[in-house]
């Protein structure tokens, strides 16, 4: 019932920028945190972004003053602007969102299903 999509990954040469999107649908009450993660075969899935329903942000160490995450509540959709792209930011991007389903009893974690970015030349 609550489905999150993620859009924008694709191939991008070394320098070049990439914009993200998740979009939140279905029975949605409230949406709190929403954060951006990634992996690839050799790493564990780890934390991009975060932005809290208020707008407080948490970022990486590898990402600061690269990407820039931001949210559209009144869209339930969050986005993640990534400049200055470098070949290790290549990574299957997820998105994640902690949602309190209408008629639901609390909140929940929700995933969507990952969007490849590929940095290289």
């Amino acid at each position: 019932q609550v489905q999150l999509v993620e859009s924008g990954g694709g191939l991008v040469q070394p320098g070049g920028s990439l914009r993200l999107a998740c979009a939140a649908s279905g029975s949605i009450f409230s949406i709190y945190v929403m954060g951006w993660y990634r992996q690839t075969p050799e790493k564990q899935r780890e934390l991009v972004a975060t932005i809290t329903s208020g707008g407080i942000t948490k970022y990486a160490d590898s990402v600061k003053g690269r990407f820039t995450i931001s949210r559209d509540n009144a869209k339930n959709t969050m986005y993640l602007q990534m400049n200055s792209l470098k070949p290790e930011d290549t990574a299957v991007y997820y998105c994640n969102a902690e949602i309190f389903p209408t008629g639901g009893f609390a909140y929940s974690d929700y995933w969507g299903q990952g969007t490849q970015v590929t940095v290289s030349s």
